[in-house]
């Protein structure tokens, strides 16, 4: 059985993986509700999208705060008012702080281009094609201190194709983002992720089959 839950999805860009999660919660594919979604940079095409879908949003400018902490606690205050259950960063291109981590401890997810560990940080997939990997992918992962760092939730492989440029994979790795993101919540609102963490040993998470 699938318990809903109230989402924050936090944007910086253009929302396609936002687009995807709103277009299972109306086919019925998910249980949950987004409850805000919050940008860093005004005029993101990402909130757009979710003003077509009636999705109350917030524009909060990392720019306005002096540190990266008093940023967080602006996020922190807007997400509560939400009355938010956990964050999903869909393309929030900001690093996250000890602040929004103990507001919300494992209910953090993010959504990266490549088979981490493999090429962290930003344009994943250019990292990848120039490096001449012939397997890479996407990875949803609990959001901890570092850039990219946290536990593997799942992730999804795409074969590097001969006639592949950087432009043609990551197209072909976003359309797994939208599924595997989507697949992920949906493993949360059944109660399949499990946080498994061990008194020195790398916290990990498993996700039980339906």
């Amino acid at each position: 059985m699938k318990r809903a839950q109230k989402l924050g999805v936090l944007v910086s860009g253009t929302g396609t993986n936002l687009e995807a999660i709103l277009a299972a919660i109306a086919e019925g594919r998910l249980a949950s509700e987004v409850a805000v979604v919050i940008s860093n940079k005004a005029g993101a095409p990402a909130l757009e999208r979710a003003e077509k879908a009636s999705i109350p949003t917030r524009v909060i400018p990392h720019g306005n705060y002096a540190s990266r902490e008093e940023f967080d606690q602006a996020l922190v205050a807007a997400l509560r008012e939400a009355g938010v259950d956990w964050v999903v960063l869909a393309g929030f291109m900001r690093l996250i702080t000890k602040t929004m981590l103990d507001a919300f401890p494992n209910r953090i997810v993010n959504i990266h281009p490549s088979l981490l560990p493999a090429f962290p940080g930003v344009d994943a997939q250019k990292q990848a094609f120039d490096y001449g990997v012939k397997v890479s992918g996407c990875t949803v992962h609990l959001v901890d201190g570092g850039t990219d760092t946290g536990p593997v939730i799942a992730q999804r492989a795409v074969t590097v194709l001969d006639d592949d440029d950087a432009d043609s994979l990551r197209k072909r790795i976003l359309r797994e983002e939208h599924a595997l993101l989507v697949e992920v919540i949906g493993a949360r609102e059944e109660g399949r992720v499990e946080v498994v963490a061990a008194a020195g040993a790398r916290t990990r998470v498993r996700v039980r089959p339906s």
